[in-house]
């Protein structure tokens, strides 16, 4: 693996690389990241070089003092055996015989057959002087940890959520690698910059101890966002004179009620139309009236003449701003769109399919697999976004800080519910699509391939893919894209709430991680500095790059062999090679994430970044996460920080608390609330937020939102379940004072 110096110092900026299109937390320092010079040389060297002593006397398995700070050594071709993966057997260190077939050759040239070490792997030997023994079992980290716990000294590092990698943890099963800090220079600068990714992995406040390396797929970046059918909005609102059409259908009956202001004057700040800058938009209840009242009170009416309404409303309330281009509000640079006016468009959406696609129907509002429970609770998380309510699309649970610095629960929140409520009155109106109304009609994720949806909420590069014209999807002139945050009313602390764009939708640590096996290791000094030393490289420069984008075969280069980059976020970062792109789609059609876990071996844990994602988000893709980035970047989309705020509810909440066992043993009692309880987002779990869009209040004892209150917070334990995170909390914030 070629290591050039210019190289390198070019990529010890790349931690503040990792968000796709996203602005960097200005908390984080660079300079912090850095290692010196001769800290840097001494590094590359022990990657590069063997040695048969150890440094380490104490007993691996449960080291009493910290160990001393000094390199991490270790004997040439120590075997690491790492039950480790992401969630399949396609998706581990080695090729899976589905994958491979009878031999695959890659963009590396070097053919590989089933049972081989990926690249990434293979390259993780090398550089690091060790050899692994694969023993991943295929299985999602919570039951890949179940499998091996009963015989831990089988494996040395296995994969596992965060919880079980901690109770384990303290009980000794699991190694503490806090004590060894120290001798992790890039893990331990990684946790300094990012405070919240510290408080997130941190096991035990009394000790400081980390039973686990993070696992972040991005982090400190926007995650998901609106998409819409750009084309489609272009049709209803752009142009001179009035919309006319041969023929439309009626818009139900008004539902849903306004959720903005009648009257009055609201000032957001915007981006410029060119991306040049900001500036403030007024949106002018006085001159145009609330577009969901005047609709309401024309009741039920002609497709055309809605979205003439809305045409005139658009003109009105912002003062002829957008000109002709009215779809900008919703579309542009300079979008400034809010729960109403989205419901108007829905509206004139759903009631103009006969000019939209050139059938009877048209799905508005859609979640991407509309019998996927997992899928669906993006509608949850989207009604957060348009309502100004938080904990929706929290790191943790349903939880959020207020204010004040005290933890809050969106499931006892009155605001959550009435969310809810808007969202059914949507429904009724037909806004959302009849699968997910109903889903005995069978699983249906083809809107977007059939051209009969408009609009839904989710990950931007994967869902932009149809675009591409090796799709076949599009055609020309029609284009899927995402779209601006909307505008609400969030309650961070302002007088009467702040009208503004907020996401929460953010990347953090996720609830997976690697532990290291005390009695793997036990022993055995060689086996734990290696492992220590594995998790150490992969919060590196180095390898950060290749966690993410796998060897440099992998990667373009120029004659001398040093990265060919380009300006991602601002910093520069790798381009990947023209074999790669090919290959990435021939293998895995444009699909980054799985080309990468599948045939490369990379971003299966550690810190993914999105700058290989972003090189294979089509064009389309890229122009909206553009907007969204400009955005971020100039401060008019605002987001939770992985940093100590002055304001807590700017403040990201851990993805996870450290509770103790019998804290744990107490939450696992309020069964409504755990992970498989009444508010469930796995695939084939239940989720009462999702069942109130469809019908209502269905819950008994759940009529009303005041009423659904009660009866999590009373009935179901709500109340202490919120105690008991506080107390975590309140443990942590008291430990992370010790820390300055």
């Amino acid at each position: 693996m070629k290591r050039k110096s210019s190289v390198i110092a070019l990529m010890l900026v790349a931690v503040l690389a990792l968000g796709l299109l996203a602005g960097c937390s200005s908390k984080i320092d660079v300079d912090q990241y850095q290692q010196s010079q001769a800290s840097q040389e001494t590094s590359q060297a022990s990657q590069a070089a063997d040695t048969n002593t150890s440094t380490s006397t104490e007993d691996a398995a449960a080291p009493t003092e910290t160990a001393a700070a000094g390199e991490l050594t270790y004997a040439d071709g120590t075997v690491l055996r790492m039950a480790t993966g992401y969630n399949s057997t396609k998706t581990g260190l080695s090729m899976d015989a589905e994958v491979a077939g009878e031999g695959i050759t890659l963009a590396d040239g070097i053919t590989y057959h089933a049972g081989d070490l990926k690249p990434t792997w293979v390259e993780v030997q090398n550089v690091l002087g060790i050899k692994i023994e694969d023993k991943y079992q295929g299985n999602s980290a919570s039951d890949e940890f179940d499998y091996w716990k009963e015989r831990m000294g089988d494996v040395d590092m296995l994969s596992g959520n965060a919880s079980k990698l901690t109770e384990y943890g303290e009980q000794g099963v699991i190694v503490n690698i806090a004590q060894y800090l120290d001798q992790m220079p890039n893990f331990k600068a990684y946790l300094e910059a990012n405070p919240i990714v510290r408080l997130s992995i941190t096991g035990n406040t009394d000790t400081g101890a980390i039973y686990f390396s993070p696992y972040f797929d991005g982090v400190n970046d926007i995650e998901r966002m609106p998409l819409m059918r750009v084309d489609m909005v272009e049709k209803l609102l752009d142009g001179e004179g009035e919309f006319t059409a041969s023929a439309s259908n009626k818009t139900a009956e008004p539902v849903y009620t306004n959720y903005m202001p009648a009257s009055g004057k609201i000032e957001i700040e915007t981006v410029k139309a060119d991306g040049s800058g900001t500036e403030m938009v007024t949106k002018d209840y006085d001159a145009s009236g609330n577009i969901i009242v005047k609709m309401n009170e024309a009741g039920s009416m002609d497709g055309v003449a809605a979205v003439n309404m809305l045409r005139t409303y658009i003109d009105e309330c912002y003062g002829g701003y957008y000109g002709t281009k009215r779809s900008d509000l919703f579309v542009g640079q300079n979008a400034c769109w809010d729960a109403d006016e989205l419901v108007a468009l829905l509206r004139c959406v759903v009631a103009n399919p006969q000019t939209l696609n050139g059938t009877d129907s048209i799905q508005g509002l859609f979640a991407r697999e509309d019998d996927n429970n997992q899928r669906r609770v993006d509608m949850v998380r989207f009604a957060g976004h348009l309502f100004g309510v938080r904990g929706l699309e929290s790191r943790q649970d349903y939880l959020y800080f207020d204010v004040d610095g005290t933890l809050k629960d969106a499931r006892q929140s009155v605001d959550a519910y009435l969310a809810m409520e808007r969202m059914n009155a949507m429904a009724k109106e037909g806004l959302i699509s009849e699968n997910f109304m109903n889903t005995a009609e069978g699983k249906t994720k083809q809107y977007l391939e059939n051209d009969s949806g408009f609009m839904h909420y989710d990950y931007n590069q994967t869902q932009t893919l149809y675009n591409d014209p090796s799709q076949g999807v599009f055609q020309d002139g029609e284009k899927y894209m995402a779209v601006m945050v909307p505008v609400a009313c969030w309650f961070d602390g302002t007088n009467g709430g702040n009208y503004m764009r907020f996401t929460e939708s953010w990347r953090s640590v996720k609830t997976d991680g690697w532990g290291i096996s005390a009695a793997g290791v036990q022993g055995n000094p060689d086996k734990l500095n290696a492992a220590l030393k594995l998790i150490d490289y992969a919060y590196s420069p180095e390898g950060m790059i290749l966690m993410s984008y796998g060897p440099d075969a992998f990667i373009k280069t120029n004659a001398d062999g040093s990265y060919v980059t380009f300006e991602f976020n601002g910093k520069q970062m790798p381009e990947i090679a023209d074999a790669t792109r090919a290959e990435l789609w021939e293998k895995a059609s444009g699909n980054y994430t799985n080309y990468a876990r599948q045939y490369l071996g990379s971003t299966l844990s550690f810190a993914k970044s999105q700058a290989f994602e972003y090189q294979c988000t089509s064009d389309v893709g890229r122009e909206g996460a553009g907007y969204i980035s400009k955005a971020i970047a100039l401060g008019t989309i605002k987001h939770p920080e992985l940093a100590i705020t002055e304001n807590p509810w700017y403040m990201s909440v851990p993805t996870v608390l450290p509770n103790t066992k019998s804290e744990n043993d107490m939450l696992n009692t309020y069964t409504q609330l755990t992970s498989k309880g009444k508010f469930n987002s796995a695939k084939d779990g239940e989720n009462l937020f999702v069942n109130q869009i469809v019908a209502g209040y269905t819950e008994e004892g759940m009529g009303s939102e005041e009423a659904s209150v009660a009866k999590v917070s009373e009935e179901w334990g709500g109340k202490q379940y919120l105690a008991l995170k506080q107390d975590a909390w309140n443990r942590l914030s008291a430990y992370y004072s010790t820390l300055n």
